[in-house]
């Protein structure tokens, strides 16, 4: 069977011992040639005559899909499903599966990461002591600031209690909360609105629909604290960045710090402008455990689709 690998920490001699798990089960494997997510029109041709597709952030939509009669699933390297076309999928009996909470040590922790980095203004320091300067700025510490989270999935748990372990104390908003984790965590469920204007530092863990879409924009900075920091290492769509070009301008926003960008690569986004901007390119699974657990999952979904078994990981919806 003849398979396409297109994410780019699982590609020849960057994780050949997970490749060769995959090499058991088929000798034909197809790569990805570019290096980063691959558009529609560099993907049909390399997936229109694959049984299998391990997908990474590539754009699988419908019209990648109507040209691949032979593909049987499509394996995402990851927990997000928002860049494939999940209706087209299931109208061509293509089965769709992911791996849930395989990266949410890796993903909280560089969120948490960036929030440390932000509050203490870490890359601004560090690029101008390399350079000679020794200079003075004031950092805002953690303890006692409000954390709010949008998203408290297993990802935004991870950051939670992180926040908990600086002395912070954390409020949180998920449209399916789960009361009795945060009731034995001592996390305060909130309304959207009550986690934006009360938060002192917001993290974003929430997945890209119609609904989520530039869900942070101009009406959402407006209504937050003064200096604010917010930190996304979900999907870029989720913040509407021309909005936050104008908070960064007028100073609403103290910090910024992104994973995940509305394309990708941003290229010489505006928003690199400002120092107090940290970014990092969708590097949030990027950690050798968590690229071991996810490697190790999409390759057993993709095998046990192809082989007639049941996968316990297939996309509903």
């Amino acid at each position: 069977m003849k398979i396409l690998v297109t994410p780019t920490s699982l590609q020849p001699g960057k994780n050949d011992k997970m490749l060769n798990l995959l090499k058991e089960f088929s000798k034909d494997l197809v790569f990805n040639p570019h290096g980063r997510p691959l558009t529609e029109e560099e993907l049909i041709p390399l997936l229109k005559d694959c049984d299998g597709y391990l997908a990474g952030l590539d754009q699988i939509s419908e019209k990648v899909l109507e040209q691949c009669s032979r593909l049987k699933v499509i394996s995402r390297y990851g927990a997000g499903v928002d860049r494939v076309d999940i209706e087209a999928a299931k109208k061509k009996n293509i089965i769709v599966t992911n791996t849930p909470g395989m990266n949410a040590e890796a993903v909280g922790e560089l969120a948490f990461a960036l929030i440390l980095s932000l509050a203490r203004k870490i890359p601004y320091l560090n690029t101008n002591t390399k350079n000679g300067q020794w200079v003075r700025t004031l950092g805002t510490e953690l303890k006692g600031k409000t954390l709010g989270i949008l998203g408290l999935g297993a990802i935004g748990k991870v950051v939670a209690s992180c926040g908990k372990g600086f002395g912070m104390k954390v409020i949180a908003h998920d449209q399916f909360n789960d009361a009795d984790y945060c009731q034995g965590s001592g996390i305060e469920i909130k309304k959207f609105g009550e986690v934006i204007e009360e938060s002192d530092i917001i993290s974003l863990h929430l997945p890209l629909t119609s609904e989520t879409k530039h869900i942070i924009g101009i009406e959402a900075f407006s209504k937050m604290k003064d200096g604010v920091i917010v930190v996304n290492t979900s999907r870029g769509g989720i913040i509407d960045e021309n909005a936050a070009y104008k908070a960064l301008k007028i100073g609403k926003l103290g910090g910024l710090g992104l994973d995940a960008f509305e394309i990708e690569p941003p290229g010489k986004s505006r928003l690199f402008e400002f120092e107090q901007v940290i970014a990092t390119p969708h590097a949030g699974a990027h950690t050798k455990e968590a690229i071991e657990k996810m490697a190790l999952l999409s390759i057993k979904n993709l095998v046990d689709v192809l082989s007639g078994r049941e996968s316990f990981y297939v996309v509903k919806e």
